[in-house]
């Protein structure tokens, strides 16, 4: 009954501030106490008992009222935060605040005239605490200033957040305002070795304080997206400034909590149905957190963080001082992490949970699975964008694999859902950043031997191959959204292709598979971008042949059994009439399509589905062009990269010969296996309908302008070279079986046969405004789906985003 008590008591005040029209005093405590001294409602509560509707009536019909409930929550918070909130009643006091505070912010931020009230003072209203301390000065601080402030110092309050260190109830309570929160760091890791006990309570109440705190930083998503650099969140930059005396000590802790995270537990099969776990709840939050005050300008924070890499591991305090400045604190943290133990700690902190949906047991959904993939990928690519440290860290040993199998699965478990498209960039985004370091690609000839949950053919082969087989996936029954990734796609393969020592067969036929339908022609007609695919998938098989070729006898095998697509693309018509008979090809074939047919499933496999109705998705931002995120470098012979300038023809790769002559006079001898007939036709269906043909009219020199550069001139002396012998070994000796023509390549050589091997050509990931831009949409757009318990944003006026219901 006395909880139902206290809810009547809340609505009656929250009815009362609606309905007076005279502004209420901010020294009527007995009115203003109402809505945190004697009720105990959870955020549930707060969130169904104050309506939008109402909020929003304050607002606009009597703004005084509301300025003050803002004040006097922030001053009690104040208060707490200095007297350290020694009693079960202040906590509650504290809660309560919190909880209303978080309600009613994003209704302050979605009015442009109101969005500054929090940087500005009340005036008039009687100070207390904190809210008119500045060190002397006779200025109050900003009420933005006071509320961060005071959920630091919150934060790190014993027995309210944090263990405490007095031996006994007999002793003073301790001081908040004079104890060392470095020692009350929440969990054990980078830069801490105790582990306090778990206490549920701290969890809890540590989990509603960052709410408030993620709520006080989501001002980001009522502005129009900007690719401005000066476009900085004010609540991001002060909390993360020198202001914040807490700011190492926070970082450490979102950081330990979310990397020593482990969501079996003790492993008792469906021990998350029977207990619930507040920690789990408690790293969500801190993930969130930190991804959000590491989230940086392209070039402004980045930039210093790099540069202190450069430094000594302990710099001088001048230069401490100097790089710390007025930048961010927590990305100034992150960049100087190096400790192998500590780089190690984080890496598999953040591979274990990733791994976590991927865990396979005999019984049915016995383990618990976690939800926030998606922040965890952000947090891992802000590691190896700003400490590079940890990039190499984490590419000098197979751990990389290890966050790769994740990142795949996630992959082609969403590549059919329009819902998670932002997921599939992220993911690819994470792939290209990797794949320009030559480790990367070394790495990936590991064999895979994991079972996976994937619907992929079952395959023997490397992490190359398991690579490669989904990229196909995407290309083939991805949904149209997609289209723009195809580029990232294929530049990750050519950027590990010199190094992949024996694909698989599967593997192989993939690739020849994409080549087959990417250069057909009414596909290389329909838009202006289409043959960079061709470009990118020749430079794939080039490289391979010049620098692998020993071990790869399958794919020379598949290339060779393919050859009449190479020919072809040789003698690629360029006349009107051949374009135009194309393109009419393409209308009649239409949307027709055929579904990929896999003859072999991986057990536990299944497929993508779409989408379920009502599903919620965030807008993104447009994709840069691969030109536009990517810088070429060139490998030099002592494996040292020099970068490429920027030429007009971003199709052009190295190997720009002409195209080698000859006609298709070849008989074409092998079978073609039903499997790939069919899946030929259904990528084509597919691209089909993702081609920008709507204005493009193609005409004979643009086709000549590139048809000229194909790199065709190694593939066609491979050809050249070996088709006649493998022709007169079968017939010779009468082969049909693939296995003896395979043994035949695998002895073979083409050394002083193919022309001189083209320098290695690296792309890069470069950031940019525009991809900066896109990492913030995609961020605040998880944020806002991934908080529906309470939804805190949910019915506001978001303009970073649109919210569309699918």
């Amino acid at each position: 009954m006395g909880n139902a008590d206290t809810k009547l008591h809340f609505r009656k005040a929250v009815i009362q501030l609606t309905t007076k029209t005279q502004p209420v005093e901010a020294t009527d405590d007995a009115f203003w106490d109402q809505f945190w001294v004697d009720s105990s409602t959870t955020i549930q509560d707060v969130f169904a008992l104050v309506p939008a509707a109402e909020i929003r009536a304050v607002r606009e019909e009597s703004p005084s009222n509301l300025a003050t409930l803002c004040y006097k929550a922030v001053e009690r918070l104040v208060q707490a935060a200095d007297s350290g909130c020694p009693s079960e009643k202040q906590r509650q006091i504290v809660l309560n605040c919190v909880r209303l505070l978080t309600r009613i912010l994003p209704y302050i931020f979605e009015d442009a005239d109101w969005r500054g009230f929090f940087w500005s003072t009340v005036p008039g209203a009687g100070r207390a605490g904190r809210l008119d301390e500045d060190d002397g000065e006779d200025e109050a601080r900003p009420l933005a200033e006071s509320l961060l402030l005071a959920i630091a110092d919150l934060l790190f309050c014993p027995d309210f957040t944090a263990q405490s260190h007095k031996k006994s109830s007999a002793d003073a309570a301790e001081d908040i305002q004079s104890i060392d929160s470095c020692e009350y760091i929440w969990e054990a890791g980078v830069g801490f070795a105790q582990t306090p006990p778990l206490n549920y309570v701290h969890d809890i109440n540590r989990t509603e304080l960052l709410k408030l705190l993620l709520t006080c930083f989501s001002e980001a998503m009522y502005l129009p997206p900007s690719s401005e650099r000066k476009n900085l969140n004010p609540w991001v930059s002060f909390f993360c400034s020198t202001e914040n005396r807490h700011a190492l000590p926070l970082f450490t802790s979102l950081l330990n909590v979310v990397c020593a995270y482990d969501p079996v537990g003790y492993g008792f099969p469906y021990n998350h149905l029977l207990f619930s776990d507040q920690r789990e709840l408690l790293v969500e939050q801190a993930v969130q957190i930190l991804i959000v005050t590491l989230e940086q300008e392209a070039g402004s924070a980045a930039g210093a963080a790099l540069q202190a890499l450069d430094r000594s591991a302990s710099p001088s305090a001048e230069e401490e001082q100097e790089s710390a400045g007025p930048e961010n604190l927590f990305v100034n943290y992150l960049s100087r992490i190096h400790r192998e133990e500590d780089l190690s700690f984080i890496l598999k902190g953040l591979a274990r949970l990733l791994n976590n949906p991927l865990v396979q047991t005999y019984l049915p959904r016995s383990t618990k699975k976690i939800q926030f993939h998606q922040e965890l990928l952000i947090l891992f690519w802000k590691f190896c964008d700003f400490n590079k440290k940890f990039l190499f860290f984490v590419l000098k040993s197979s751990d990389v694999l290890d966050m790769l199998v994740p990142i795949l699965f996630n992959l082609n478990d969403a590549r059919a859902d329009q819902s998670r498209v932002g997921l599939m960039h992220i993911g690819v985004f994470i792939l290209l950043l990797l794949s320009g370091e030559r480790n990367f690609g070394v790495r990936l000839n590991k064999p895979f031997t994991l079972r996976v949950p994937m619907d992929i053919p079952v395959f023997t082969g490397t992490h190359a191959d398991l690579l490669i087989v989904i990229f196909h996936k995407i290309v083939t029954s991805g949904h149209q959204r997609l289209h723009p990734l195809f580029d990232c796609l294929l530049t990750v393969i050519v950027n590990i292709s010199p190094y992949l020592k024996s694909l698989s067969m599967v593997a192989a036929n993939k690739l020849l598979h994409l080549l087959e339908a990417f250069s057909t022609p009414w596909f290389l007609f329909s838009s202006p971008q289409n043959h960079h695919l061709v470009f990118f998938l020749l430079e794939v098989f080039n490289n391979i042949i010049q620098y692998q070729f020993d071990g790869n006898c399958n794919l020379v095998y598949a290339i060779i059994r393919k050859r009449n697509v190479f020919h072809q693309l040789a003698n690629l018509p360029s006349d009107m009439a051949s374009i135009q008979k194309a393109l009419q090809r393409k209308k009649k074939s239409g949307i027709s399509r055929t579904n990929s047919i896999e003859t072999v499933s991986m057990e536990g496999s299944r497929p993508a589905v779409p989408a379920e109705p009502g599903t919620l998705k965030a807008s993104l931002e447009a994709t840069p062009g691969i030109d536009k995120i990517t810088e070429k470098a060139q490998v030099s012979e002592d494996g040292t990269m020099v970068a490429v300038p920027h030429s007009d023809s971003p199709q052009a790769t190295a190997d720009c010969s002409a195209a080698a002559g000859g006609s298709d006079t070849e008989s074409n001898s092998e079978r073609d296996h039903e499997v790939y007939q069919a899946e030929s036709e259904a990528t084509r269906s597919r691209l089909s309908s993702v081609s920008s043909s709507a204005a493009w009219n193609p005409n004979p020199d643009w086709v000549l302008s590139w048809k000229v550069k194909l790199p065709l001139q190694t593939i066609m002396r491979l050809l050249q070279v070996l088709v006649p012998q493998v022709e007169k070994i079968c017939i010779d000796k009468g082969l049909t079986d693939e296995s003896e023509i395979l043994k035949f390549l695998q002895h073979g050589t083409l050394v002083g046969l193919l022309p001189v091997p083209h320098p290695i050509l690296i792309r890069k990931y470069q950031a940019n405004a525009g991809t900066a831009m896109w990492f913030r949409t995609y961020m605040w757009g998880v944020i806002y789906l991934r908080n529906v318990d309470p939804p805190i944003w949910y019915d506001t006026d978001i303009r970073l985003f649109e919210i569309q219901r699918i």
